[in-house]
């Protein structure tokens, strides 16, 4: 849907006449608002039982705002709906029971006056947004239909108006005025504003510009291999044409040109500015990438997909099929960018991100029945800190005799708790200190101590190696160790037996023993959690969420929906989403970011 949005030039958001604005719809609008474009709103199931036209009209105001103009409205909803009045070409179209083709007549005597009503309400709409159109209405007190359609069009593209039409698309009755509206109408890409380079700068949809192509889809098929859906932005393209990937640093050769048309491939030589088409086997282009011939050497800005919101570990049933599974998840992720796929390092899982218990139960079917693959899902680990709380001290001598040259190195250090602006030691010698930045956050702070040379220079970074080997699987639970101010201060070599092994292996054993008796702590990650809802749901919210050890760090308002804020352990995260759905019927909104380790209190 996201995909879509941004390359249509017009966008049509049908409502149920039954249920109104449901849930969701803010998703869809929050894209159709940040890419800017026409919306046409459509209410369907007018001939159902339930419908109620006024209301969902009342709700969409409420939701969309003023700019929530009719177009049409039904003489009458239920099963007997039948009647539309148009307010544009001010006609009645009265459908056959069946549907299809309607029967134009004048508008009823009794609705005349609301017609009008209506009817004036829709070229004020128009003529407000364009100062010609404006002086026109002024002038003669009314538009006539062409000028009408020029100020819709207008006013479809700044986002002050949004035409409502009548459906019940199961008879056929209305679409075929609808698709009339959006041939004669809507906004063409040619009409469109001009498209934004990551630059800033700006491209029209001109056909002599140079050729640019936007990548918005991508689809892997049995057999066929990788579809590229694209938008020509600029330009003509032409089969055979050679275009260039800025991201990637390689040339595409566009071999096939295809029109799709459901699941037909139309195949054509030629598409110009404005046309969606797809090739096939383009070899390092991907959802997002900008294709540019030459003398057009710019990106389209990227699509922003939305942030993942639940995450498993998954694992092959089959042990064979382990290789294979990264391969295929990798295709399903070229296909659908919001379905995220790491190899944790540190956890030692593969892991998907994805948007929801659908979203993954999706990929779980298609792994199962498109690629024959046994699959499930587990519950990921959490990636823990460990660090220290207080200063100790512990030596190690490693010994090893096997005939020859042995092994033999003896090591005495103090580690301590690490913070910025630490004093040095004062009861030490400090020759040298080493500040190491690891990759998992933190740091390493290594001093040297040694005097007199009971251990020569050349062994430090063995010494540094072993500690560094320890702290990438912690004495404490097997995670990363972080903040700690590691000092050798003593230790004894040999002249034949010491070597690198030895006093990396000292040095390691050395510092697991100072850990353990340096009250060792484990530290759990933080997110920041930021949940929008409706407030009459709020209380329950906060209620769940201090049932996951969380801390509510404040509370706001915005765009009507209460916002609050707390600060959650990850570990508590599991099945939040699921829990949150049901406390509010799926009308809650959660962003969650990491924020940072804190110590996971005594009792856990």
């Amino acid at each position: 849907m996201i995909s879509s949005i941004r390359v249509c030039d017009t966008s049509l958001l049908v409502l149920n006449a039954q249920h109104g604005v449901e849930v969701g719809i803010k998703v869809i609008w929050d894209y159709v608002g940040r890419f800017l474009k026409p919306c046409i709103i459509a209410i369907n199931q007018l001939d159902h039982e339930y419908a109620n036209f006024q209301e969902t009209v009342e709700q969409s105001k409420a939701f969309f705002g003023p700019a929530v103009t009719l177009m049409q409205y039904p003489l009458n909803t239920g099963s007997d709906f039948n009647c539309i009045i148009d307010l544009l070409k001010m006609t009645m179209y009265k459908f056959p029971a069946k549907g299809g083709k309607p029967e134009k007549l004048p508008i009823p005597a009794e609705e005349m006056v609301r017609a009008k009503e209506l009817h004036n309400e829709l070229v004020e709409k128009a003529a407000e947004n364009d100062v010609q159109l404006m002086e026109l209405y002024f002038e003669q007190g009314n538009l006539d239909e062409d000028e009408l359609r020029k100020g819709i069009q207008i006013g479809m593209m700044k986002h002050q108006l949004f035409p409502v039409f009548c459906l019940s698309a199961k008879k056929d009755m209305g679409s075929g005025r609808l698709m009339g509206f959006i041939d004669n109408v809507a906004p063409s890409a040619s009409e469109m504003p001009a498209e934004i380079l990551e630059n800033g700068e700006s491209i029209n949809c001109e056909t002599t510009a140079a050729t640019r192509l936007f990548i918005y889809k991508t689809l892997v098929e049995p057999h066929l291999g990788k579809l590229s859906l694209f938008k020509v932005l600029s330009g003509e393209l032409t089969v055979g044409m050679e275009l260039q990937n800025e991201k990637t640093n390689t040339t595409e050769r566009i071999g096939q040109l295809f029109i799709l048309d459901g699941k037909n491939r139309n195949a054509v030589d030629r598409l110009k500015a404005g046309d969606i088409g797809a090739t096939l086997k383009l070899r390092n282009t991907q959802t997002c990438h900008t294709l540019n011939g030459k003398g057009a050497q710019r990106n389209i800005e990227t699509i922003e997909f939305p942030n993942s919101k639940i995450r498993m570990a998954i694992i092959a049933k089959n042990k064979s099929d382990e290789e294979k599974l990264s391969e295929v998840l990798n295709e399903i992720h070229a296909e659908d960018p919001t379905l995220i796929i790491q190899y944790e390092k540190e956890l030692k899982q593969l892991m998907i991100h994805a948007q929801g218990e659908l979203h993954l139960a999706v990929t779980k079917w298609r792994l199962n029945h498109i690629y024959k693959m046994d699959i499930e899902f587990v519950k990921p680990r959490i990636p823990y800190r460990e660090t220290i709380q207080r200063s100790a001290e512990a030596s190690y001598r490693h010994k090893k005799q096997s005939g020859g040259s042995g092994q033999f190195g003896e090591v005495f250090m103090r580690i301590e708790p690490y913070y910025e602006g630490m004093p040095n030691p004062k009861d030490l010698t400090l020759r040298d200190t080493e500040i190491h930045e690891l990759s998992w956050g933190g740091k390493l702070v290594f001093l040297n101590c040694i005097t007199g040379g009971v251990i020569e220079n050349r062994f430090m970074p063995s010494i540094i190696k072993g500690v560094m080997e320890k702290m990438n699987e912690g004495p404490l639970t097997g995670s990363y160790v972080r903040d700690v101010r590691v000092a050798v201060y003593d230790g004894k070599m040999h002249a034949v037996d010491s070597n690198d092994i030895s006093f990396k292996i000292a040095g390691m054993m050395a510092f697991k023993e100072a850990f353990h008796h340096a009250e060792p702590q484990l530290l759990e990650p933080i997110y920041d959690i930021e949940t929008e809802a409706p407030e009459n749901v709020m209380g329950d919210i906060m209620n769940e969420l201090q049932t996951r050890r969380s801390i509510i760090v404040g509370m706001d308002n915005r765009g009507g929906q209460q916002v609050v804020r707390a600060k959650t352990p990850l570990a508590e995260l599991d099945n939040f989403n699921i829990a949150l759905r049901g406390i509010t019927q799926g009308r809650a909104r959660v962003k969650a970011t990491f924020a940072e380790y804190a110590p996971v209190r005594n009792e856990i």
